[in-house]
């Protein structure tokens, strides 16, 4: 009998994923277990298992589609069985052409939705260029980002293609070869017969043309160009909602100072050329920063808080957000109990979900439930900069680079390295005297970082 794969639940926070490939085509054998397809969800990529076993019937939805939780993607079940009830009739992504697909992502279920009601939804969302009208476009030598879609929400489909092909003055076949190859763009008309573009006609924006050259060719191919369009999704579009709702939301208030950091590194030196079985010659910087934050919060409970709006909840344990820069995106795996952890654990841990983020393996749960954070760009060389509320969270620790502060000694003036640290806070939640005070001793702890390991 067949049966419906799922779109399985990937943690408590997440609603859709995003079809990135399938493993699998109709027609194929599946087992259970087997990988049906790889997709994305707002934190990580993720690969969807079969819960059925037998023949791949049909496929419910297109590569790129974002897909509601708990939705049918895939029917599985023996050669010529009819499956009529559960595609619940419709048309799907899979086959029928992209540009027939009118159900947008809107009108899909919610995750808590029932499975009958889910099963008529079988077409959600597409892209902005549809697959057959982008190797229509291909074979014209046109961009299709630049044609005006007549499809669902203004998506460009083949007959959009066709309709500018059929528009374009003709194209010798070097010329249209030349154009592929060499991402070139056609004049309104050509030199040949009739007003045929031939290879010598084509025009390049680049910027090995003379100023005159360029004032042509930018003429001929309309003002202001060709634009890439990205569309946000996946982690950029989760990132940008939340940094909109935080600044809107909070009332943020950036303190900076500076820390001592010869301490900090000499440890670091200390360890690097420790003996390895030790297992410390990898505690970096960074490392020995979020020890110490998580050492000083323990004593500022209204900054190890979360702001909602008419409660403040000011939590006894240290959940330590990291931010981590990914090819996907921003990223803040969590560092559960940091303030129970050593310094080598705690290094460890980190690690360990940093390498996820960055694998795209990361679990969706621990993207969430911290209760501070911190965001270090001082590897790339920034010595200041105001970091945006991960609320709600009321608190965010930026961590600069380190540089020679001129600093007032017994002898005179000295130059001691120094590490930039900037609070960002929720005014709302507390003053400015509370942040103030613990960036304070965060920079005394830091100074004195051999002293706190030792406490």
């Amino acid at each position: 009998m067949a049966a419906q794969v799922l779109m399985p639940k990937q943690g408590n926070s997440v609603e859709s994923c995003i079809i990135l490939d399938w493993k699998k085509a109709e027609g194929d054998t599946i087992a259970e277990g087997e990988i049906l397809c790889e997709v994305e969800t707002d934190k990580a990529t993720i690969e969807v298992e079969s819960t059925a076993e037998g023949t791949i019937l049909k496929l419910l939805y297109a590569v790129d589609d974002d897909v509601p939780v708990q939705v049918p993607i895939a029917i599985v079940g023996a050669p010529g069985e009819d499956i009529s009830d559960l595609a619940g009739g419709s048309e799907t992504a899979a086959e029928a052409p992209a540009e027939e697909a009118a159900v947008t992502p809107e009108a899909a279920p919610k995750a808590e939705a029932k499975v009958e009601k889910a099963t008529a939804v079988v077409a959600a969302g597409t892209s902005s260029v549809s697959p057959r009208a982008r190797m229509a476009a291909e074979k014209s030598g046109l961009d299709a980002t630049t044609l005006v879609g007549s499809g669902p929400k203004g998506r460009v489909i083949e007959r959009d293609v066709d309709a500018a092909a059929a528009a374009m003055p003709p194209l010798s076949p070097a010329a249209k070869e030349k154009m592929a190859a060499e991402g070139l763009s056609a004049p309104a008309a050509g030199s040949g017969i009739g007003g045929r573009v031939l290879s010598s006609d084509l025009l390049s924006l680049s910027s090995q043309l003379s100023a005159e050259q360029v004032a042509d060719a930018a003429a001929a191919a309309g003002f202001p160009g060709p634009a890439a369009e990205i569309k946000v999704r996946g982690v950029r579009k989760v990132t940008a909602k939340r940094m909109y709702e935080s600044i809107s939301t909070t009332a943020q208030l950036t303190l900076n100072s500076s820390a001592d950091a010869a301490n900090l590194l000499a440890l670091r030196k200390r360890f690097k050329n420790s003996d390895p079985e030790k297992g410390l010659a990898k505690v970096t910087i960074n490392d020995l920063v979020l020890y110490a934050v998580a050492k000083t919060l323990k004593a500022y409970p209204q900054i190890n808080s979360h702001f909602l709006g008419d409660t403040i909840l000011q939590f006894d344990h240290i959940h330590l957000g990291c931010a981590v820069d990914t090819p996907k995106g921003l990223m803040v795996p969590v560092i559960r109990y940091a303030d129970l952890m050593s310094l080598k654990t705690l290094s460890d841990t980190a690690k360990g979900l940093f390498n996820d983020c960055l694998e795209g393996k990361a679990n969706p749960d621990t993207l969430s439930g911290g209760t501070f954070t911190v965001t270090n760009l001082g590897g790339m060389g920034i010595e200041s900069f105001t970091p945006v509320l991960n609320t709600p969270e009321t608190g965010i620790l930026g961590v600069s680079t380190i540089e020679l502060k001129p600093v007032q000694g017994a002898d005179g003036v000295e130059f001691i390295p120094h590490i930039g640290l900037s609070l960002t806070f929720d005014h709302q939640a507390f003053d400015g005297a509370d942040g103030a005070r613990f960036l304070k001793s965060l920079a005394d702890n830091i100074k004195n970082i051999d002293l706190l390991m030792a406490q």
